[in-house]
């Protein structure tokens, strides 16, 4: 998936947004509950067109749906601990990391065109983003340790071997060490949400409803 850095995780926001028949009638309904809360089918789009904006394809709906599942997960435990909100400049750091990850501005633009978002959806979307990848962050990293054979490791199987693929001269072992400590700690994180939010779907109640409109 493209912008590792960015959607790694792939923690992203709820935008309710108008899903058309043929016949340009708005429609919605829900698909999925979520203790007392509620996932609508216009989320599930909303999220494929962001997925569509950033890799130029998006998941399944039924995969859309464990995504916003998880992300109800990790939102519903951040609020409970009072998590702060990432900073307009946090925010439009990540929307500048993002538009990098594309060959050019005029790229950029054009995905976004035909993705249908607008600058606000972006925003909004990577705002969203950062507070459930914060979150996770600051839930795991303390507990992560790394040690210089998982570094060493890294750097023989994935940094050298990715280097001359491309015809380069690899960097030195301790030019690259921050880069694959920070690579290491975050494939821990992910691994380690992953392990909690199979958890914690077992103490929450799900009731999925996706099948029952495409009967």
């Amino acid at each position: 998936m493209g912008c590792n850095a960015t959607t790694r995780i792939m923690v992203l926001a709820l935008l309710i947004g108008a899903v058309l028949t043929p016949a340009q009638e708005v429609i919605d309904r829900i698909v999925a509950r979520v203790d007392t809360d509620i996932i609508l089918l216009s989320d599930v789009r909303a999220l494929a067109r962001y997925q569509l904006f950033l890799d130029g394809r998006s998941e399944s709906d039924e995969e859309i749906l464990d995504r916003l599942i998880d992300q109800w997960i990790v939102r519903n435990e951040a609020k409970a601990a009072l998590f702060s909100q990432p900073s307009d400049e946090d925010v439009n750091r990540s929307l500048q990391r993002l538009k990098r990850s594309f060959s050019s501005p005029e790229a950029f633009e054009e995905r976004k065109r035909q993705s249908g978002l607008t600058d606000d959806d972006v925003f909004r979307m990577l705002r969203s983003q950062l507070y459930l990848s914060n979150y996770l962050d600051s839930r795991f990293r303390a507990t992560i340790q790394i040690d210089q054979k998982e570094i060493e490791e890294f750097y023989k199987t994935r940094v050298v071997p990715r280097a001359e693929a491309r015809g380069q001269n690899p960097p030195a072992l301790d030019t690259a060490r921050d880069f694959i400590q920070e690579a290491l700690v975050q494939r821990a994180i992910n691994a380690q949400s992953d392990r909690w939010l199979k958890e914690s779907r077992g103490r929450v109640r799900i009731e999925k409803l996706l099948s029952e409109g495409q009967k």
